[in-house]
């Protein structure tokens, strides 16, 4: 299975509203040795953020990280989602889900509009700081979006992305959330699709969604990112490769049946690289080795295809700003993740 992890931003921007000794106990509780914070380019697995976001909203009684003024207390997510059950289809599905966070929430709202066969949701955020009011929509489209996805039991594919801010420095992480035509310094945030998706049945039913809400958050958060990318196809085909044997591109590209030149470019307009994709690859699996492991770490960089693990060491520091051994040690000194409770509220089985 691939290794998902997650940009060390959305961690700091998690935690940005807490005080100091909360901020140590949500990130032990999530796994997350509070060193890390200071490493801009760490980042932690998919499962340690989930626990981090129910950490956070159980301490702060807020969903939403303490972003709007008025608290998504504990539980408004599962209630929001039971509600959508009986919706029929995507369109009154989403219009429930728009009209009940906006009961949740005081300094954020959304509505969605048809044209020409396009859908667009469109928010509409009032918080005054700007890293707040960033994370907020994202946290807020991450949400819709999710739920959209899992309602109908398939992806939604978002033709474009607009964000109402500046091109933050972690944008490629919005490349693999929502979509690669994205768009910044827009009026308001806004994710656009194709309407017909409208007209899908809800599928979902009062059995599924416990299953959902388990696993919330890490289902919406992490489930539906952008499958379509041409990143997105390279890393399903390299996800069971062995480190020396990675295929060189030409022969990717004679697999996907383009020429060589051609694929670079594609890789090129969605901001990466083949050899960075395969970086991202080794990166995760990583990370995923040191934390939940035994593993030595010279059998870690054998497995990655390093040939000495002195270019594992240096390659690892270049991704993360610390050595192997230095990331694992953090790690070791928090205890084993408690179980927590999910969006539900309540506390998931195993």
């Amino acid at each position: 299975m691939e290794k998902n992890t997650v940009a060390m931003y959305f961690v700091q921007a998690a935690v940005a509203r807490l005080e100091a000794d909360a901020t140590v106990r949500v990130l032990q509780a999530a796994g997350i040795q509070p060193e890390l914070l200071a490493l801009p380019g760490a980042r932690v697995s998919a499962g340690s953020f989930a626990s981090l976001w129910l950490a956070v909203a159980h301490e702060l009684d807020d969903e939403f990280f303490g972003l709007d003024r008025r608290a998504m207390k504990v539980g408004s997510f599962a209630l929001l989602t039971q509600s959508l059950l009986t919706s029929g289809d995507l369109s009154r599905a989403l219009k429930r889900c728009l009209a009940g966070l906006a009961l949740f929430l005081d300094q954020v709202s959304a509505d969605v509009a048809v044209a020409d066969g396009v859908a667009t949701v469109s928010v509409w955020n009032r918080i005054e700081a700007p890293p707040s009011r960033l994370f907020a929509d994202e946290t807020y489209l991450v949400m819709v979006h999710g739920l959209m996805c899992w309602l109908i039991g398939r992806r939604v594919p978002l033709t474009q992305v607009c964000f109402a801010h500046p091109r933050p420095d972690h944008a490629a992480e919005h490349a693999v959330m929502f979509a690669q035509d994205l768009h910044y310094g827009a009026p308001h945030t806004a994710l656009r699709f194709d309407a017909r998706y409208l007209e899908t049945p809800v599928v979902q039913t009062a059995e599924s969604v416990r299953a959902f809400l388990r696993n919330a958050p890490q289902s919406v958060f992490l489930k539906y990112k952008n499958e379509d990318s041409w990143t997105a196809k390279l890393r399903r085909r390299l996800r069971s490769a062995a480190g020396s044997d990675w295929p060189l591109l030409d022969d990717m590209a004679q697999a996907f049946q383009v020429a060589p030149t051609t694929l670079r470019r594609r890789l090129e307009s969605e901001g990466t690289s083949y050899q960075g994709i395969k970086d991202q690859l080794r990166r995760d699996a990583a990370i995923h080795h040191l934390c939940h492991s035994q593993m030595a770490i010279s059998e870690i960089a054998h497995r990655l295809g390093f040939q000495e693990p002195s270019a594992f060491h240096r390659a690892f520091k270049k991704w993360t700003g610390a050595q192997p051994g230095e990331y694992r040690a953090r790690q070791a000194q928090v205890s084993s993740t408690q179980p927590g409770a999910s969006l539900s509220g309540q506390t998931p089985r195993a």
